[in-house]
């Protein structure tokens, strides 16, 4: 049966390495599923760190204020008189973050200042203004837009009184908001992390990074004041998602906003390669590594040993043992043993093969020994029959019969004298016919030359039989006519052109001129023998003044012995049938 070729891909190295890669796979689920979880958790921690680090930053912010209003509670009761812009604007130049120190009447006015400070006759309306007359000691809100600066800032006023603790004013310190936006250099801050300040509408006052922000929630008062604190995700100015965490700074007016990237999975484990990448690829790797080695040390390395004791069987040296196999695992020594058994059994197979075939090769040349002794039996029988008979027409035909069995019997000689009993040489088969043939004349005196020229073929019997019976027909023809009492020349050529092989039995004439296109026997079993062989047998007339039979039939194939054997063993049965039968 005809192997298929399936390539490279479906040797033993291929099948086991996606089985062993399923079987190493939970090697790779567990360490996704470990490198999942520390992402959870990382999350989590930068989440809560985010926070923290926004409510440090909004408490850092908020002790700048508180201390603004222990400067304006210092500075209240000697913030009058001739030297009140003098000393305020030192006091300004001192402390960073201050853009003003303003001292306010009780109707609003501006009583002096640290810098120059525009007028606004509606201020005593104001909120703040208005909450400080009221009777608070302190309020911290945002300034309102133009009247202390162009800068964003807080506004930090402190009630004053009289002598009799009636409203006297305000002493106000304007702080710029950029002074109170906390550092980012903060250690426990996620990298790349931004801060801004925002109101209370979300609306952002003063940012590091433009493009890591968007406005914050509209909301974000009154949720900063109901949780304290909160996080959330969105977008930031480039589209990108971020997260963001809001801290009150100043009661709720304003906020403190931190914003840092967020982290999908890939880009943390970018960050965590050894843990969510490089071990757990490492340990598939060396597992897979380790079971492909040991299969190719422990298996295929056997197996391929194996397989150049088996092409060594294949070429009929049985006589190797696969010894190194003693040093391999027990399944591949019990195959090598298997190996080894099967070769001990093969050759004494074939010994007992040779033995079987001599004994009916030595039978098979008896046989044959018989059949030439017993042909030659008949033809001495045809002989002496042959010697009473009186009509030289009777003669002549026991003649003939006997030719013809000389010829099978030289036949039977030739296989159990040569060294095949299949096989037949033409050449030496032609020399001994035509020697057979000729002696008969040679006894009477008459002096018959020959010539013969024949290539080198082997045929089997079957193929021998016809070829020689049309010899002896065409031999005896030229005895008869030619050659008769007056001897002469007769020449056998033999030619194999090819596929198609030609007999030519040719005599240099002497006799009365032969009739050819008489039939008669020898030429009606000229022509049968010619067909036996798929051949055509023709009679012509030479240039010697004689004949010349050519027999011209198709090589015979020595590879078709065995077939045209079996294919003639039903009509050897058939036959010897019939002759059972008559």
């Amino acid at each position: 049966m005809k192997r298929l070729a399936w390539g490279p891909l479906t040797t033993i190295r291929f099948r086991l390495g996606p089985a062993l890669a399923l079987v190493l796979a939970p090697v790779l689920i567990l360490g996704a599923v470990q490198s999942v979880v520390a992402f959870g958790k990382d999350a989590q921690e930068s989440r809560a760190n985010l926070a923290l680090a926004a409510q440090r930053s909004a408490a850092t912010a908020r002790a700048r204020v508180e201390a603004a209003d222990v400067l304006l509670q210092t500075l209240t009761p000697d913030a009058v008189g001739v030297q009140c812009a003098h000393r305020l604007g030192q006091v300004v130049d001192a402390v960073p973050g201050y853009a003003n120190l303003i001292r306010f009447d009780a109707i609003g006015r501006v009583s002096c200042a640290a810098a120059s400070t525009p007028g606004d006759p509606d201020r005593r309306r104001s909120e703040w203004f208005s909450r400080l007359r009221a009777g608070e000691r302190l309020i911290v809100t945002r300034a309102p837009p133009g009247d202390f600066g162009a800068d964003p800032s807080l506004l930090a006023a402190a009630r004053a009184e009289d002598a009799t603790g009636a409203f006297d004013g305000a002493l106000v310190a304007v702080i710029r908001l950029s002074s109170l936006r906390p550092d980012t250099v903060d250690a426990a801050l996620p990298e790349h992390t931004e801060v801004a300040l925002a109101d209370a509408s979300g609306r952002l006052l003063t940012r590091t990074d433009p493009l890591a922000f968007a406005n914050a929630p509209a909301d974000t008062g009154r949720r900063a004041a109901k949780q304290g604190a909160f996080t959330y995700t969105g977008r930031d100015a480039k589209g990108e998602t971020r997260m963001f965490t809001v801290a009150p700074l100043v009661g709720s007016e304003v906020f403190v906003v931190l914003s840092a990237p967020t982290q999908g999975v890939l880009s943390w484990a970018q960050l965590n390669p050894l843990s969510s990448v490089i071990f757990p690829l490492l340990s598939f790797t060396v597992a897979l590594g380790a079971v492909w080695v040991v299969s190719d040390r422990v298996v295929l390395r056997w197996l391929q040993y194996l397989q150049r004791i088996a092409a060594i069987y294949a070429r009929g040296r049985f006589t190797v043992r696969p010894l190194q196999a003693d040093r391999a695992p027990p399944e591949i020594r019990d195959l090598a043993d298997t190996l080894a058994v099967m070769a001990e059994t093969i050759v004494a197979r074939d010994h007992s093969l040779r033995d079987s075939l001599a004994q009916k090769d030595a039978l098979m040349r008896e046989i044959h020994h018989r059949v030439k002794n017993n042909l030659q039996v008949i033809s001495s029988l045809i002989n002496l029959q042959q010697r009473a008979l009186a009509d030289p027409a009777a003669r002549a035909a026991m003649s003939d019969t006997c030719q013809r069995i000389t010829a099978l019997a030289l036949i039977y000689r030739a296989l159990y004298q040569g060294s095949d009993l299949k096989r037949v040489d033409v050449r030496r088969f032609l020399e001994e016919l035509i020697a057979q043939l000729v002696v008969s004349d040679q006894s009477r005196g008459v002096v018959v030359r020959t010539e013969l020229e024949a290539d080198d073929l082997i045929v089997d019997p079957d193929k021998l039989a016809p070829l020689a019976l049309f010899a002896v027909e065409a031999i005896s023809n030229a005895q008869k006519h030619a050659l008769a009492g007056r001897g002469g020349l007769l020449s056998v050529r033999f030619k194999v052109d090819g596929d198609e092989a030609v007999l030519e039995i040719s005599d240099a004439g002497g006799g009365p001129p032969p009739d050819l296109e008489a039939g008669g026997v020898g030429r009606t079993l000229m022509t049968a023998f010619a067909r036996q062989l798929r051949g055509q047998a023709e009679l012509t007339a030479n240039e010697r003044g004689g004949v010349t039979a050519r027999l011209v039939f198709p090589t015979p194939d020595i590879r078709d012995v065995g077939r045209s054997q079996k294919a003639d063993a039903p009509n050897e049965a058939r036959g010897r049938r019939n002759q059972a039968a008559a």
